[in-house]
């Protein structure tokens, strides 16, 4: 359960009708077989101690004792081991008779939920039998061998030892009712939601069980576990395949073979659940509800899904194309606004010959295209100093020829020098001011021809960089409109290798493959003219790790050390768990300390989702500490 991480299962036990006794000893199997793989909550089908098309037989009390005596014995039997479980039955409440779910744990019975939505018109015809718990109060509580146990629709077990770990049920058919108790039960801080179901198999029902599953762990952010009635159910006019399904967040985690029985695991992430819940609004029904608690010993849990080791890009060759296009098209849109808001004659944009220049220049062009401009309007200037190569210098050229637009080159040697000079710094000394001088210069020009010819100047830093405040305070960090900031490293990098692929010129195509080609550097160092004197992973570490610690922890609230448990398996192979600590360090330190860069961030589309804005996507104080943090490593 370290990091969240709670192992849950699914069970369809083989029954036999009216049989409540054998019933018993099947579902103890399974509970057994459960404790032992390390499951700590397992969901049984409806009505699974009786078989739920058992008819009028349920009306019977030989049957209805018959259930309450199995139930006691599951629950003996559950004394020691180490999971919480939901277990089908009938239940006769106040002089009524109920479709209802117990919780147990511990060798007790935690609560029992009784079925709200009754449906007539099923081939159950359920109403003929049961009553809703419409009207059962949120209080009440019913008699079971000497005990008063809590009773209605209201309830969610947690657990004392880990507060995220919350269950509640629903039961059959109810989570597609136009109030589906789920909904409720997930405001109210369920963050798992058990439905013990029986619905008949027709063709075309298992796709739509996926989807239902899947739509109602989407809508509540929650982790939801639906186990069918199977084998041994009567086949009079009915088949139940024991169909189960878990789905996490919208998307399907497992789900069983259809006419088996048996466990179907999954682990599921309740502190990545809880995540996303404190950033939504699920809205206020915690009106009535009982917090039951349980306790069952901590234990690890390995997660069983793989984390990418490039969370932002996509596995499959197909989405990644179309998400590369809609991110070219989303920023060229953006961008599109921008220049007819601003009514700029003309876009300026620095360009280097790297990666980061590169997506933003194709950007530019796309909006020119969109906007109906020549894309002469578009002044593409590399300004040369100290660090360029010939290699980042002529692609910077060749690129900006095959893309159509005004190529310009402004070599700035001389008036970084005289403002060195001016401020007496020394020219053999290579330190902050000696690079950064450079980078506003750069920036001092590319603004002041903006205002020569009512420009619009485009920033071209990527979020990766924002990140590690990987820029020179009001040099590349500043632009009047940024369209790379939502987009990390290894990003555009898929992205400018999709815009290769897709290239109309073998000349653009090769030279977008050799600007993929060249290392990430700054150029700011002096060098020979030909080999880079910097290498950006060599000092900050790989963007690909960065990109990683990013990921997940905006997305999922990811702790440090949860980062490095993901990290060290994700990347497996290639970089020792010493490395990931080290640079994941790294990660931690400069966020913290570069949050003022990003509070004064120029306007740019957020296009790949996630986003350091201030003004929406990330808020955070400049002055915060990392201590805590780095704690945690």
């Amino acid at each position: 359960m370290k990091h969240g991480y709670i192992k849950i299962a699914s069970a369809t036990p083989h029954i036999t009708i009216a049989d409540a006794a054998g019933n018993a000893e099947r579902i103890i199997e399974l509970l057994l077989e459960a404790d032992r793989s390390g499951a700590r909550l397992v969901v049984f089908p409806e009505l699974c101690i009786t078989g739920c098309t058992a008819g009028d037989l349920l009306l019977s009390y030989t049957l209805i004792d018959g259930a309450r005596a199995a139930l006691k014995k599951i629950a003996d039997a559950t004394k020691r081991l180490s999971l919480i479980a939901f277990v089908g039955l009938p239940i006769v409440h106040g002089g009524r008779l109920f479709d209802a779910a117990a919780a147990i744990c511990r060798g007790k019975i935690l609560g029992i939920v009784p079925k709200t939505n009754i449906k007539s018109g099923s081939e159950l015809c359920q109403a003929r039998h049961f009553a809703s718990a419409a009207d059962v109060s949120d209080d009440e509580t019913t008699e079971f061998f000497g005990e008063k146990i809590p009773f209605g629709s209201k309830l969610i077990f947690a657990m004392e030892s880990m507060p995220c770990f919350t269950v509640a049920a629903e039961i059959g058919d109810e989570g597609r009712t136009i109030h589906a108790p789920s909904d409720s039960h997930c405001a109210a801080g369920a963050m798992i939601v058990a439905n013990p179901a029986a619905c008949s198999e027709t063709a075309g029902r298992a796709e739509y069980r996926r989807m239902l599953a899947a739509a109602q762990s989407s809508r509540g952010i929650c982790t939801y576990i639906r186990s069918e009635a199977g084998e041994g159910e009567s086949t009079t006019d009915s088949v139940f395949s024991g169909h189960n399904i878990i789905a996490e967040g919208g998307e399907i985690i497992a789900e069983s073979e259809r006419f088996t029985t048996g466990l179907t695991y999954a682990v599921t992430d309740v502190l990545q659940t809880a995540h996303d819940r404190m950033k939504a609004d699920l809205g206020s029904r915690r009106g009535g509800y009982r917090r039951i608690s349980f306790d069952i010993p901590l234990s690890d849990t390995e997660p069983i899904k793989q984390y990418s080791a490039s969370p932002f890009i996509p596995d499959d060759e197909a989405e990644r194309r179309r998400m590369c296009e809609d991110i070219l098209t989303v920023q060229a849109h953006g961008l599109k606004k921008r220049m007819e808001h601003t009514h700029a004659k003309t876009l300026i944009i620095g360009i280097s010959g790297g990666l980061d220049s590169c997506l933003a220049l194709l950007v530019c062009a796309r909006a020119a295209d969109l906007a109906g401009w020549d894309r002469k309007r578009i002044a593409a200037v590399t300004m040369p100093c100290f660090g360029t190569t010939g290699r980042t210098r002529s692609n910077a050229r060749i690129l900006c020829e095959e893309l159509g637009t005004d190529f310009r080159c402004i070599d700035i040697s001389n008036s970084v020098r005289a403002h060195l000079e001016d401020i007496n710094h020394p020219l053999d000394v290579y330190d902050a001011a000696y690079e950064n001088a450079q980078a506003r210069e750069r920036t001092q020009v590319l603004m002041d021809l903006a205002n020569m010819e009512n420009g619009l100047v485009i920033g071209t830093g990527d979020l990766s960089e924002l990140a590690l405040g990987w820029a020179t305070y009001n040099g590349d960090h500043m632009s009047m409109y940024g369209v790379n900031g939502s987009i990390p490293k290894t990003l555009v990098r898929c992205v400018v290798g999709h815009a290769a692929e897709t290239a109309g010129t073998a000349a653009l195509k090769s030279v977008l493959f050799d600007i993929l080609d060249t290392p990430v550097s700054p150029e700011l160092l002096p060098t020979d003219g030909e080999n880079l004197s910097q290498i950006t992973e060599d000092l900050v570490g790989p963007y690909e790790l960065h990109d990683f610690f990013l990921y997940y922890m905006l997305r999922f609230g990811f702790t440090p050390d949860k980062l490095l448990r993901m990290a060290c398996a994700a990347f497996d192979g290639k970089y020792e768990k010493a490395v990931i600590e080290k640079w994941l360090g790294t990660f931690t330190r400069r966020f913290f300390s570069q949050q003022f860069k990003r509070s004064c961030l120029p306007d740019g589309v957020n296009a790949a989702g996630i986003s350091l804005s201030p003004r929406g996507d990330w808020r955070m104080p400049s002055d915060a500490s990392s201590a805590l943090w780095l704690q945690r490593l």
